[in-house]
Order: structure tokens, then sequence, then C-alpha cells
């Protein structure tokens, strides 16, 4: 048997770590082959495919990213290419069928988060034996308690939160820090709380601006003059809508996020005419080691998706059910987003100790 295996989407810390997880139980314990597929299912279509041994894998847990590369551009099923200087969209998803056939490929090992599990589902359902793992740094699929990459995304964001805390104190700013998070706020909410944020503005409650300046006032009332404002890329004002940095037409998600901590910071000042700074993390979170609890997931991730595939078990998606790694069907996993429920304990417990989150 020769297992392929992808990491597709955003890249993240851990991805590393999983595929060492795979190929040293695929070798070790099961005599099972496994070929890389480069640049996620870009790969796949133009056939740019390496074997993967053990001394390929060794050493490269601690490492960030993929050393397959990946990428959030390619869909076989609506893939695009320039002819005579047009963009031509067309179904090369045959092809890719074709080219796991000739390369000898029985099972396909999908890592990503719900636009490539999507992808693997649709091959699946034209007969490739397909095993799939969730990473997401936003922490937003629904199907698993966990994604790996979230805990250090949050390690990061924290770490450059206690840094900005001593400069707002030393000058008496409101100093605001953008983190990821699209639709999502699971890394504004626990880095805020981690961080000791003073307001943490996240896509599942709406913002008013004037709960914000109220917040800072009485701060200043309290003899704090300086507050720190988590904001993730989705949040939005009340009747207000997100801010798009960029439109990337061929992207999964077109509408690029970005800018939101800006407009937060412009109204502050304009409001109160306190010195207002602002911070965009963007893509720091995504990189850099993998923290342990990232490691140790990422590991088990591989080791079951291995696990499922000597059982023969397909069209799956490996899952952590603390502190169980189980698996589900991979229809089950996709199209649902895991957001931060209005009554989540972190939000009550965020609140209870004075935290604001802009609403009232």
């Amino acid at each position: 048997m020769k297992i392929g295996i992808l990491t597709g989407g955003g890249d993240c810390p851990g991805l590393n770590a999983v595929i060492r997880g795979v190929v040293k139980t695929a070798v070790q314990q099961y005599k099972i082959d496994v070929v890389g597929i480069i640049d996620g299912y870009y790969g796949l279509v133009n056939n740019k495919i390496r074997g993967l041994t053990l001394e390929d894998v060794s050493g490269i847990m601690p490492r960030g990213g993929t050393i397959l590369g990946t990428t959030n551009i390619c869909d076989p099923f609506h893939y695009f290419a320039i002819i005579n200087g047009k963009k031509v969209y067309g179904d090369v998803s045959d092809k890719v069928v074709e080219n796991i056939k000739n390369n000898g490929i029985d099972v396909m090992i999908a890592i990503g988060g719900d636009g490539t599990l999507a992808i693997a589902y649709e091959f699946f359902k034209k007969g490739v034996p397909v095993v799939g793992i969730p990473k997401t740094i936003d922490n937003d699929l629904f199907a698993t308690d966990v994604t790996f990459g979230f805990d250090t995304a949050i390690l990061t964001a924290t770490e450059a939160i206690d840094k900005i805390h001593t400069t707002a104190e030393s000058h008496h700013r409101a100093m605001i820090v953008e983190v990821m998070g699209r639709n999502a706020g699971w890394i504004a909410l626990h880095s805020g709380i981690a961080g000791g944020a003073h307001i943490i503005l996240i896509p599942e409650i709406p913002f008013d601006y004037d709960a914000v300046i109220k917040k800072i006032y009485e701060r200043k009332e309290n003899g704090k003059h300086f507050s720190i404002i988590v904001v993730a890329e989705g949040a939005k004002p009340k009747g207000g809508d997100v801010v798009v940095k960029r439109i990337v037409e061929d992207g999964a998600e077109p509408r690029r996020l970005g800018g939101i901590g800006n407009r937060v910071g412009d109204e502050i000042e304009k409001m109160t005419g306190i010195e207002t700074r602002v911070t965009t993390l963007g893509h720091i979170q995504r990189g850099g080691s993998p923290s342990p609890f990232d490691r140790i997931l990422a590991t088990r991730f591989g080791a079951e998706a291995v696990t499922l595939i000597a059982k023969n078990e397909y069209g799956k998606m490996v899952s952590l059910r603390t502190p169980e790694i189980v698996s589900i069907p991979l229809e089950e996993a996709i199209g649902n987003q895991r957001l931060v429920p209005l009554d989540s304990g972190y939000i009550k417990a965020a609140r209870l100790i004075g935290i604001s989150f802009g609403d009232k």
C-alpha cells in the first residue's frame, strides 16, 4: 500500500508534526510507503510528488510551516488557468484521479481546514479513498474540540499583548492588537483573557463604539490611564460590516479581511482625544515552532489517520473528543463552523473580571 499526503490552505504550526506522525506510523508499524504531494491540490493537478522516508521527517517536529508546501487558491473542481490572457475555469478532478492512480497511491490523507476537507470529500465521492486531518489556527472547525496550531497562535498573540501592555501603561495610551479570526473569535478571546486585555471585540458579538469608549473612561476614572483592546479581524460594529483589505478572486475566501483595528483606533482618537496605537499581528500568528500541546495533538492525529487506513476506514476525519482521538464521517465535519457560543464559559469569566465586549 502507498499513502499520499498533502497539506492545504493556510500553513500553521504543527503541520510537520502531523507529517512526521503519519510517516513514522505508516513505515514502522504497518510497512506502508508514503509520498508527499507538493503544494497541496496544486501538486495533484501538476503531478508534483516526492517520496517521504523516515530520514525525510527526522527533526521536523519543531519546525513551523510544512515541508510539503501549501496553497489556498487551488480547487481541482474549479481550477483556473490563463489562456490567451484570460482566466478560464474548469473541472480537472478526473486528471487528479488519474495522477493518483498513475503514482500508485492507494489512499490520500488531506490535512487542512473546511475548504481542503470539502475538496477531499468530493474526491472520496469520486472513488478516491480519503482520510482527513483537521487544521486551522482559528479553531473554528465544527467537528473537533481543538485543532492543532491554535494553541501556538494564542501563545504568540498573548506574548505580543504582554509586550504591548508595558508601553501602553508607560505612555497612557489606548493600544489595539488585531489578531486573526475571520468568523470566529477564539484567538481574540483566549489571548485577550490571557494577556489581560480590557476590551475584546469578536465577530460573534457586534460592538458599539459608545460602549468601547465607556469602558476606556471607566478605567480613567479608576486611575488607569491606558487600555488594551484585542480585536479579531472579523469583528464589526452593530449595524456595520467587516473591514475588507482586498479582494482575491481566485482565493477560497475572496474577501481578505484586515483593518478593523485601525478603524477602531481612529474612532477612539476622534471620540476621546486619547492617543491610540494599533498593532496587527497578521501572519506572525501562523509562524514559529509549535507548542508542546500542538506537537502532541498533531502527532496523535497523524498516527490515528494511519490506523484508520490500516483498518480500511475511509471517508473519515480524525477528531479530538477530549481526551480521546476518534473519527467521524467527512461529510459531518465540513460546512459548519465552530463559533464562540454567546453563553460560553470563557465569555462569562471574562465579563465577571470586568472585560468588556463592546456590547454594553
